[in-house]
């Protein structure tokens, strides 16, 4: 499964790389494609292109922080979840948010 997302905390300087790292290699155990996008007081790190968006079949947001650039995920599956749990248990994130893409 493709999958893009972005991660994003109040000062972005500790959870927000952390979260994405941790979602990226738990992604790539389980056999899926999977990009991050970080984003904080650093600004966007690793941004999702437009292709990238429109290829992927799931969008993670691991924040509670508003998002720039939601726009380029119109009519996608967008799944937000607590930075901290994807930090703390990322691959059992990325099972729960495939287990309800493939239900639909």
């Amino acid at each position: 499964m493709k999958i893009v997302g972005i991660s994003a905390c109040p000062a972005g300087l500790a959870h927000t790389p952390m979260a994405a790292k941790a979602l990226e290699k738990a992604g790539m155990a389980l056999g899926h494609d999977i990009k991050m996008e970080q984003q904080g007081s650093m600004g966007q790190i690793n941004a999702i292109t437009e292709k990238e968006a429109k290829e992927a079949d799931l969008v993670i947001i691991a924040s509670d922080q508003k998002i720039t650039g939601m726009e380029r995920f119109a009519g996608k599956k967008v799944i937000r979840v607590d930075i901290n749990i994807c930090i703390k248990a990322p691959e059992a994130v990325i099972k729960k948010c495939v287990d309800a893409v493939s239900k639909e």
